[in-house]
């Protein structure tokens, strides 16, 4: 037997492939079958995609309404109550202020945008 030839049973008998021939056709079923992952690959972003657009929350302001300040302008209050827009802070620094209105953004879950702060105390411990 010739070690260049491979034989394969098919349905209507032996047939004998040359070794070129074989490598073609093994490496167009490899391309083949790339080309199906491939093709399933993109129909689960498009899915996915899809999906998630769906699950995102609505804005559940009216357009209409204005959107607050992120950060309103603060100002340090010295025993008396200052306000600069709508925040008053009352013996609590900017750096405390705005660690504060973030962590009250993270463990709500809603956006700093859509919060309103109109003062923020410093407690004293007895």
């Amino acid at each position: 037997m010739n070690p260049a030839l491979i034989q394969l049973s098919v349905e209507d008998g032996l047939r004998q492939y040359e070794l070129g021939e074989a490598l073609g056709v093994a490496l167009f079923v490899w391309a083949i079958v790339f080309c199906v992952l491939f093709i399933i690959f993109v129909c689960i972003r498009i899915f996915g995609m899809v999906v998630s657009s769906f699950s995102k929350k609505p804005a559940t302001a009216p357009v209409d309404a204005p959107v607050p300040a992120a950060a309103p302008s603060v100002v340090e209050d010295s025993g008396e109550e200052f306000s600069s827009g709508s925040l008053k802070l009352k013996g609590c620094d900017e750096k405390t202020a705005a660690m504060i209105m973030a962590i009250v953004s993270d463990n709500t879950g809603i956006p700093l945008s859509e919060l309103i702060f109109k003062s923020i105390t410093l407690v004293e411990e007895k």
